[in-house]
């Protein structure tokens, strides 16, 4: 009974701590993150590195698969698009086509 009691204090505690973060926007979702390195944390972009901020879902996808089957020149993407799941790929692209 302590452990449910526990666990259910520091959710709270955590939704209570990203509640202002939550207000302004979507949740980032974690495999968002790998993204912010080049893309920053928005997917602003910045100089060569163009943004992902509100690009289409469906072109985002088409260009992800491009990327992976080396169809679309890159100097890193197409190894690291390969690295990621269709499932992981999807939540990508839902999150950053939401940011419009």
């Amino acid at each position: 009974m302590k452990t449910r009691i526990g666990l259910a204090a520091l959710i709270a505690v955590a939704f209570s701590a990203a509640g202002p973060a939550l207000a302004q926007g979507p949740a980032t979702p974690l495999v968002a993150q790998s993204c912010a390195g080049c893309h920053g944390q928005s997917g602003e972009g910045e100089g060569a590195i163009p943004a992902i901020a509100g690009y289409d879902r469906e072109a985002f996808v088409e260009v992800w698969e491009a990327f992976r089957a080396n169809e679309r020149p890159a100097t890193i993407m197409n190894r690291i698009a390969r690295g990621f799941t269709d499932d992981e790929v999807a939540v990508l692209a839902d999150y950053f086509s939401s940011l419009r």
